[in-house]
């Protein structure tokens, strides 16, 4: 008689490797500060490769997983609500978000830094007018959206094609089977690339922290200090009321399951690259592939909630350093700018500084005080990204949750 010998294998968890390869990362960072150009021409490589790994997978992703979950509702008013709902949040947080940013760096004033404003010059962005924004969120191609990563193109194609093939009725039903099949296998290869988010996340790190190091970001610490105060306070009151009164999750369960993206997102500073990751962690909330798969897309496009919040900070230290008192009407001002702005820029290369641009130009700001502030932007950047990605989390949990209220209370109305 054959013995089959079992071995109970304990393995780390996802979050628990990238923890530990954030850790090694900042450690390694700061040992190689004299030799940031090790780091960067034999580390940063393998960090860009997994990058490109991910940005590859998110276009096809995005599109096959919000057609697959287009075509399972089969209901256009359901669709019409997760889209209504998702939007009003989003704006909602946004503007909390640059209201605690202005809140909390009027509070920091006296203590930013002197720093001079002599011989500043900065060009900002090309602007985009709201026609053009409009337009170019319409593909004239069926490949560039995807190659480039241009998620409201990608979303606006899943869309179009998801309601098509609901319209055809059963003469779809193949091109269904089909969908969700191309939708199973694109995960599957996320899956596979995101086994290597640890390795990521140590070669893209590394370098930032070798490169920057203490004494690029010195004479801006408080500022940074002051903003990353902001993210916290955002995410812990904001994210936390949100997805226990609206979402039926625990906060604390919440940011447990959401740990391996925003470590991730804070080591790439990039929201789209973060996507996969995101969807990963909010299946384990227990929301539902068809509200992940197209809020999460969107929000990663227009919702930025850590960007708000830096363009409050930063407009505060910036008329700090020119000795300019903003007064109420124009923090209301930057409130609105702000909001507004988030949408507005979505997708536009550089809408982190363009949105600045436009909040300094809305209340009269010297654009050129941007400089101040460009050199370490990067790490601003990354705790920008955790935060944006963490808010469209919390967006999937509340919709996911509101939809099953909904439903419930449909199925209740039906039984009487």
């Amino acid at each position: 008689m054959n013995r089959i010998k079992t071995t109970n294998k304990k393995t780390v968890s996802l979050a628990a490797q990238i923890f530990i390869a954030l850790a090694l990362a900042l450690i390694a960072g700061l040992l190689m500060q004299k030799i940031p150009d090790v780091a960067n021409t034999y580390i940063k490589p393998f960090g860009t490769i997994f990058l490109n790994l991910v940005k590859f997978i998110v276009g096809p992703l995005v599109l096959f997983s919000i057609m697959a979950g287009i075509v399972s509702l089969r209901d256009l008013k359901k669709l019409g609500a997760i889209g209504g709902t998702t939007l009003v949040y989003y704006f909602c947080t946004t503007a909390a978000a640059v209201s605690i940013g202005l809140a909390v760096a009027s509070l920091f004033k006296g203590f930013f830094p002197a720093l001079s404003t002599a011989s500043l010059t900065y060009t900002p962005p090309q602007s985009v007018s709201a026609l053009d924004v409009l337009v170019n969120i319409f593909p004239s191609n069926f490949l560039v959206p995807i190659s480039s990563a241009n998620m409201l193109q990608v979303i606006v194609m899943a869309v179009l094609i998801g309601f098509a093939v609901i319209l055809l009725g059963e003469k779809a039903e193949a091109a269904i089977g089909t969908i969700n099949r191309w939708n199973d296998i694109f995960m599957k290869c996320m899956e596979m690339i995101l086994k290597l988010s640890p390795v990521g996340v140590f070669c893209l790190l590394a370098p930032v922290i070798a490169t920057n190091g203490t004494a690029v970001i010195g004479s801006l610490a408080k500022v940074l200090l002051c903003a990353y105060i902001c993210y916290i306070l955002h995410a812990v009151i904001v994210y936390s009321l949100t997805v226990s009164t609206l979402g039926g999750v625990s906060p604390i369960r919440f940011f447990k399951e959401m740990a391996p993206a925003i470590t991730f997102a804070f080591s790439s500073a990039s929201s789209v690259g973060t996507l996969p990751l995101n969807m990963e962690c909010t299946r384990k909330l227990g929301v539902s592939k068809d509200v992940s798969s197209f809020v999460l897309p969107l929000g990663a496009t227009i919702n930025m909630d850590g960007t708000a919040i830096y363009q409050g900070v930063c407009a505060i230290f910036i008329a700090a350093c020119y000795g300019i008192d903003l007064t109420f009407a124009q923090m209301a001002s930057i409130v609105l700018t702000a909001t507004l702005a988030s949408i507005g820029t979505a997708g536009v290369s550089g809408a982190g500084m363009l949105m600045l641009a436009m909040v300094l130009t809305s209340v009269g700001l010297p654009v050129d005080g941007i400089a101040l502030v460009a050199g370490v932007d990067r790490i601003f950047d990354m705790g920008r990204t955790s935060l944006n990605i963490t808010g469209d989390a919390s967006c999937t949990v509340i919709v996911s949750n509101l939809l099953k209220k909904r439903e419930a209370k449909q199925t209740l109305k039906n039984q009487q």
